[in-house]
């Protein structure tokens, strides 16, 4: 996935501003996952909700304004009450600027408590491990 830097994103250096990179791991999550046919609306209608466990953050080199950003996204396992996305984004020279990894934990959406992945999800990310 790519995303084009816009000004507001920037602090006083020219640089990204740290904070968005949380917004960019989650733009690209939400849209990978939507590729799969999976949208966070029909999980949390199903009564699964999706926090944020943990989130860890690299900066290896700056970005700038108007830079195109490519975000790329890999899951290692198959969920089970966690899933956890690794992030890498790259320059347009191709160099990788970030590195991320967000954790997600699966919560019923009555109870609030953890819990398994939803057979849903699974029967869609299921062929990447199979």
């Amino acid at each position: 996935m790519q995303v084009r830097v816009r000004y507001a994103e920037t602090d006083q250096m020219g640089y990204v501003y740290h904070g968005n990179y949380a917004q960019y791991y989650e733009i690209t999550r939400v849209e990978a996952l939507r590729s799969l046919g999976i949208r966070y609306r029909d999980l949390e209608r199903r009564g699964v909700l999706l926090p944020v466990l943990e989130l860890r953050s690299k900066f290896i080199r700056p970005a700038f304004y108007d830079d195109l950003l490519t975000i790329h996204l890999r899951v290692e396992s198959l969920p089970e009450t966690r899933v956890t996305f690794h992030h890498e984004i790259e320059n347009e020279n191709g160099d990788t600027i970030n590195l991320g990894q967000v954790t997600l934990v699966f919560v019923d959406g009555v109870t609030f408590k953890p819990t398994k992945a939803d057979s849903y999800l699974l029967e869609k990310f299921e062929p990447f491990f199979n």
